[in-house]
């Protein structure tokens, strides 16, 4: 396996490239007013995605990448200039760099296939993002993490020692990562610390929300003789597995399984999913809106 330091990254020239997303009440003229400030500024459209809840009266998303010369020098003053266009049609919007790779916290248990499906996605130049560290209750997964050059914390959390775990785990992400990762970490965050990353927490959920929450979901699944599993993939909220759904997926199953033949496609779907979400949120292609999200895939 290689180092997360050597690993490929994406063909496509992305020095240049940025990313608009925008969210505002619909009405007529808002892709023209947007088009015509990117094209007097001289920039060009390589993508654009947009959806509407409801042309009369809902709310209007759009997602652009555009590329224009010389971006790092002009970024600012683009975006002061945006905010004219911006406060004309009431939009919530941001500009990024899409060179500018986010930075991952994973937080993991005792389980690796969620880990392991991101840090090969990585590895292979499918996730256009830098994993600054992995963070766990338990000191299982040192030695899939460390040869590959990522710092690896070892936390452990019991119910007297978690307030002071999570200081120590806040101590490392805050302003070192952009966005933290629950791959299969069994321990409930708390609001403080959801409060330092808000829609920027993803877990993955051991079953296709909102059925069959707590423990032992495929004992349950097999319990009731289910004839679909899935996986859920949202970011964290304070309500317990209650935040906006980012990504679901499902797999048909039959009397033939048992709750092990259950775990095992458990498994592929939770590290599938949980995948897709990550690489959508790190390619800006999520916009929440209360608790539900538009993903331009």
């Amino acid at each position: 396996m290689v180092s997360n330091v050597t690993s490929k990254s994406k063909s496509t020239n992305l020095t240049n490239r940025a990313r608009m997303l925008v969210s505002c009440p619909d009405r007529p003229g808002i892709v023209a007013a947007v088009s015509r400030f990117l094209y007097e500024h001289g920039a060009n459209i390589v993508q654009s995605d947009q959806y509407t809840m409801d042309p009369e009266g809902g709310l209007f998303f759009i997602r652009i990448e555009f590329d224009l010369d010389n971006l790092d020098a002009r970024r600012e003053q683009l975006k002061a200039d945006f905010a004219v266009v911006a406060a004309e049609f009431n939009m919530k919007w941001s500009i990024t760099r899409a060179s500018r790779k986010k930075r991952l916290a994973i937080f993991v248990s005792k389980e690796d296939h969620c880990l392991l499906e991101l840090l090969w996605h990585r590895q292979s130049g499918d996730l256009d993002a830098d994993i600054a560290m992995v963070i766990s209750n338990h000191d299982d997964m040192r030695g899939l993490v460390e040869p590959l050059g990522i710092p690896y914390h070892h936390i452990p959390v019991t119910p007297d020692t978690k307030a002071e775990a999570e200081k120590r785990q806040l101590e490392l992400v805050s302003g070192q990562v952009d966005v933290v990762i629950l791959a299969r970490y069994m321990q409930i965050i708390s609001p403080k610390f959801i409060e330092h990353f808000p829609n920027k927490i993803i877990n993955i959920h051991h079953s296709f929300l909102p059925a069959f929450v707590g423990g032992k979901p495929y004992a349950q699944a097999y319990n009731r003789g289910v004839k679909i599993i899935g996986a859920t993939a949202h970011y964290v909220t304070e309500e317990l597995d209650g935040g906006p759904i980012i990504e679901q997926d499902v797999q048909r199953v039959s009397h033939r399984d048992n709750v092990d033949d259950l775990k095992r496609i458990g498994r592929h779907i939770e590290r599938t999913v949980l995948a897709r979400a990550v690489n959508w949120h790190v390619e800006d292609r999520v916009i929440v809106h209360q608790n539900k999200t538009v993903v331009f895939s």
